[in-house]
């Protein structure tokens, strides 16, 4: 019985904070992208190698140059120019982890990304929900 509600605190301790972090910005906008091989190219043939700017590149390549891959999904807010240049302020915000961040440079994953709005700042969080 001890075993069970220890794992019952531990659980309830995890989704108190998922909604404490949750709650500390709102969600304004989410979408799902695969980061495909030309994503990690600029448009000048570059490799890219930061995930800023390979996230960057593929909502330049949504919007800009219409090279959608087929699980792309459109956005409300990397829609222009102007967003998708603060992306990378945005992601130093945001929380996405280390291996989440080597996923995205070193291969091509299928990612979901999440844009927050807290007080006057937007943030993004990144999750690889695929490969």
């Amino acid at each position: 019985m001890t075993k069970m509600k220890t794992c019952l605190f531990a659980l309830l301790a995890f989704v108190g904070t998922a909604s404490v972090l949750r709650a500390q910005g709102r969600v304004i906008n989410e979408y799902i992208a695969r980061l495909s091989e030309h994503d990690h190219f600029a448009s000048d043939g570059v490799r890219l190698t930061s995930p800023a700017e390979i996230i960057r590149q593929d909502r330049a390549n949504f919007y800009k140059f219409h090279k959608a891959d087929d699980e792309d999904e459109a956005d409300r807010y990397f829609d222009t120019a102007g967003h998708r240049e603060r992306l990378e302020q945005m992601l130093e915000r945001g929380h996405t982890d280390r291996r989440a961040y080597r996923a995205i440079v070193d291969g091509t994953p299928l990612i979901h990304v999440t844009v927050y709005r807290e007080g006057e700042g937007v943030y993004i969080d990144v999750k690889v929900i695929g490969r």
